[in-house]
């Protein structure tokens, strides 16, 4: 899978270039060109907001087919924690024996990954080994995207070891195989994504070269082909095994209290995160211990591909803790307490924002850049088909834009213009003028221009 995938698309038939998506873009990823919105690649985090505010459904989450299941000999459902509260008074048995009905072979409970990957970052604050302080949760490909092309000198703050869907999906390759005794390329490994972020993260891992899950579906859809099923299952199998840490990592909160940090914050909602991670960079929160940071509102319970009102969902899944919270449960080493979690790969700053790769250059086109968002009006109106003044700057200096794409630019113009016109039109030659002094006038210069009615 190449490294420019994004499960975030635009459909350009459905598009009328409205700009809602624009103005909503955390990273300033989209412009509106030639009536069309245009997602710039490199600045997506595939965070879903886009999706979630256009009115026309232009945006859209690409994401695998169901249809899938039948290119494998074996397979294994993961399911987000989040997919239990999608369901009117959820039995998470029911649930889980359900997805095996659906067509597949087994489930394993993303949950329990949780729980151990809990522990583990537990036992890396009581051996003082985690990295920079405060410690930035890595569970959000959207935040740790964000991370990567707009706040590099945070990279040494995140905690590097593996999301639990990537523990979940090695664990249940590990249980399958020795359950089946089939290669490793006949089982297949799938993921019930409430988010576009994640399903992106699956086919380009975060800390991995190679992909750990063979596929990602939409929660909406698996849902809409469970609930009729479910509904039937009047003696469900036993499943269900992760305990109430695990499961409410679903909500905002929920894996800062599973670290058990005294000094923790929890921030969903990306705007939120960006001034989180602005207030980290600058120094102000020296004394918080671990930071879990969620694009989505309130966690991944907000995703938008999820069913349920994300608050409704939220008040489900915290009756499900307190249920659980009876049960003891310790279960890490089923949940793969043997595997090395830390990641293969180091997180690498994704240059995106460089101007140029000389500094010389890079430091006269800022210059620039300030120079035109100075002569611009600075009412972010987002008519020029970028969402603010500075992005139309930029993309001047980029040599994607012009300046007389703002509107109120052009305005200036046409009034310069005009008043010139006004002037050839009662303009003579010396030969041929009359002693009337009137027609004797100088042409207009850029301030009468700009200013052809004399208001001070």
């Amino acid at each position: 899978m190449p490294d420019s995938f994004h499960s975030v698309v635009l459909e350009e038939d459905k598009c009328k270039g409205c700009t809602n998506c624009m103005k909503h873009c955390a990273t300033e990823a989209i412009r509106v060109r030639n009536g069309k919105a245009a997602i710039i690649s490199e600045r997506c985090i595939d965070c879903g907001q886009c999706i979630r505010v256009c009115p026309q459904h232009a945006k859209k989450a690409r994401y695998d087919s169901l249809d899938m299941l039948g290119q494998y000999k074996y397979t294994v459902a993961l399911p987000a924690p989040s997919f239990y509260a999608q369901f009117h008074k959820p039995d998470i048995n029911k649930i889980l024996t359900g997805l095996k009905k659906i067509g597949f072979n087994d489930v394993f409970e993303v949950a329990l990954a949780a729980q151990t990957v809990s522990r583990h970052t537990r036992k890396l604050f009581l051996e003082n080994t985690v990295p920079k302080r405060p410690v930035i949760s890595s569970a959000c490909p959207a935040v740790i995207k964000l991370i990567k092309i707009r706040f590099p000198d945070l990279i040494d703050n995140v905690l590097p070891i593996m999301a639990p869907v990537d523990l979940a999906a090695k664990v249940a390759r590990s249980i399958a195989e020795e359950k089946t005794g089939l290669k490793s390329e006949e089982i297949g490994i799938f993921f019930i994504s409430p988010c576009p972020a994640k399903i992106t993260a699956a086919k380009v891992p975060i800390g991995y070269k190679e992909a750990i899950i063979d596929g990602t579906f939409s929660m909406a859809e698996v849902y809409r082909r469970l609930l009729p099923v479910i509904k039937d299952i009047q003696e469900p199998e036993i499943l269900a095994k992760a305990s109430f840490m695990g499961i409410g990592w679903a909500i905002s909160g929920g894996e800062g209290k599973a670290a058990e940090r005294d000094l923790f914050i929890a921030v969903d909602g990306i705007d939120n995160c960006i001034e989180i991670l602005e207030d980290i960079e600058n120094g102000k929160l020296k004394t918080v211990e671990f930071i879990e940071l969620n694009a989505c509102e309130p966690g991944c319970l907000g995703g938008c591909l999820t069913v349920e009102n994300p608050y409704i969902a939220r008040a489900r899944l915290q009756s499900m803790e307190k249920n659980l919270r009876q049960r003891d449960t310790d279960t890490e080493e089923a949940a793969g307490g043997e595997f090395d979690l830390d990641w293969a790969l180091p997180l690498e700053y994704t240059p995106i924002m460089k101007l140029d790769e000389d500094m010389e250059k890079a430091i006269a086109k800022l210059k620039r850049i300030d120079e035109i968002t100075e002569s611009l009006p600075g009412l972010d109106c987002g008519s020029c088909g970028a969402p603010s003044c500075r992005a139309l700057a930029e993309d001047i200096v980029r040599g994607v834009a012009e300046e007389g794409d703002c509107v109120f630019k052009m305005r200036e113009k046409l009034n310069s213009l005009l008043v010139q016109m006004n002037y050839l039109q009662d303009y003579l030659p010396p030969p041929f003028r009359s002693d009337d002094k009137s027609r004797r006038k100088n042409l207009p210069t850029d301030e009468t221009a700009q200013n052809p009615g004399g208001e001070p």
